[in-house]
């Protein structure tokens, strides 16, 4: 019993340390002790672009060299490497809206992106201009005719511009399969390997072919990066990216092309915050009434299950401090949707409890003591309360499958709810109610445990 105390105990004093982690903060008081911030923004979680606004960019897509039938599956694959870019996890929730080329649009293919809680805008464009668009050009055919383009600097030294010797091919970033760091064997440089589909080892393989004893340019971001001679065709869809890398700059350009090459080029037509569509005054009002309804649920536990219901008031403190947790340490965006998990997570906890006390009272009612009463409650009711929550978490992972942006929030915060809420119910109720034995169950003892207005 006393080994149980002390766990119990440690539990407690954890879930504190928990809770004293998640709600730490400096918020600004008048001289009237009224607060001046917000429960959120005293609070640094990550909010959702309706509860604390965001950054809202337009974006232009220079689809000029795409042919006409494939503009809509080159913009569906730019939102899909945009929104993977910006929303690993898919708990970020970023709106990013293809706008096609109508007369509202002014003719033009656009991107709109709406990034929450990123209120520098010019912190969001860096987040959308770390994704390298990929090219490879060929050398245009010589004509003498025709003039190339030159600069002459101070010192009247001429430089060529390389642009104007290489014409654009249909091989992009969006035909990459994968990139990987390697290095090469004779002089141990840096390089990054390209490995393309199907398609896009079908075009290279055609490229290399046109183009033997010529030079192919490779293009990151509108510059020239390498331009290796071809000496063979290439049938395997393979290239490889040389230069003067270092190891670390090498590490970097692979992880920016495998997060996604922009499929065609983008140019940045305006920036503007937003503010949040809610507002903070229903934002607070969410706050107090979530507040309230723990307190009322509280209550009914304790007045209606005794000693029992206080328990499971506690681990569910804990319960909520682990949630909060997890929202800081993933993190979590918390839209209105994924708040609307998280209560639905609580809900889920208590019913748990209630399942495993109703079970408690039958057993005790049945003549068994406390302490058989409680293991027994506990068995009897796991196989419901797994169920439930097994339903729970496979409705969970469907939504976070196949759901957008804001219902992935919705599903994320609801299952980490059920799982967590298992937790709480089954095992740190179950150690506070193992601790308290009686040897002689006494009126006291009765008490503490019946319920409603029984003795």
């Amino acid at each position: 019993m006393i080994k149980k105390l002390i766990l119990s105990i440690l539990i407690l004093l954890g879930g504190a340390a928990v809770l004293f982690f998640v709600v730490k903060s400096e918020p600004k008081l008048n001289s009237n002790f009224e607060t001046e911030k917000s429960f959120f923004k005293n609070h640094p979680f990550r909010l959702g672009l309706d509860l604390s606004g965001g950054s809202h960019l337009t974006y232009k897509a220079d689809v000029s060299s795409v042919e006409a039938g494939q503009v809509d599956d080159s913009m569906a694959a730019l939102r899909d490497v945009i929104e993977r870019r910006v929303n690993l996890f898919g708990v970020s929730e970023p709106v990013v809206q293809v706008q096609g080329g109508s007369f509202i649009s002014g003719g033009e293919n656009k991107l709109i992106v709406d990034l929450p809680g990123v209120t520098d805008v010019d912190q969001a464009i860096e987040m959308i201009g770390q994704t390298p668009l990929l090219e490879f050009r060929i050398e245009k055919p010589q004509n003498e005719e025709e003039p190339q383009e030159a600069t002459v600097d101070e010192d009247g030294n001429v430089t060529l511009n390389v642009d104007s010797l290489f014409a654009p091919t249909e091989l992009t970033g969006r035909y990459l399969e994968r990139a990987s760091l390697e290095f090469d064997p004779n002089t141990r440089e840096p390089r990054v390997s390209l490995q393309f589909d199907d398609t896009g080892a079908k075009l290279f393989a055609g490229i290399t072919k046109a183009n033997i004893g010529k030079m192919v340019a490779i293009y990151l971001d509108g510059a020239p990066i390498s331009t290796p001679v071809v000496n063979e065709e290439i049938p395997n869809g393979q290239a490889v990216i040389s230069g003067n890398f270092t190891p670390a700059e090498a590490k970097q350009l692979v992880g920016r092309l495998n997060s996604g090459a922009l499929p065609v080029p983008i140019t940045l037509l305006s920036k503007q915050t937003v503010g949040a569509i809610l507002g903070e005054t229903a934002v607070l009002a969410g706050v107090q009434a979530a507040i309230i309804g723990f307190i009322l649920v509280a209550l009914f536990l304790i007045l209606w299950y005794r000693l029992p219901g206080l328990l499971a008031a506690v681990s569910l403190v804990i319960f909520i401090s682990i949630m909060l947790a997890l929202f800081k340490l993933i993190p979590v965006t918390l839209s209105a949707a994924g708040i609307a998990g998280f209560i639905i997570s609580m809900g889920i906890a208590v019913d748990a409890n209630v399942l495993i006390f109703e079970r408690l009272k039958e057993e005790m009612r049945a003549g068994k003591n406390i302490s058989d009463a409680v293991s027994a409650g506990f068995s009897r009711a796991w196989f419901s309360i797994r169920d439930s929550n097994i339903s729970s978490l496979l409705t969970a992972i469907i939504l976070f499958w196949f759901g957008t942006s804001l219902i992935k929030g919705f599903a994320l915060t609801l299952g980490l709810g059920v799982l967590v809420s298992m937790f709480s119910a089954i095992v740190i109720t179950r150690m506070f109610l193992s601790v308290f034995r009686f040897k002689n169950e006494g009126l006291l003892a009765k008490f503490l445990f019946s319920s409603g207005i029984s003795k």
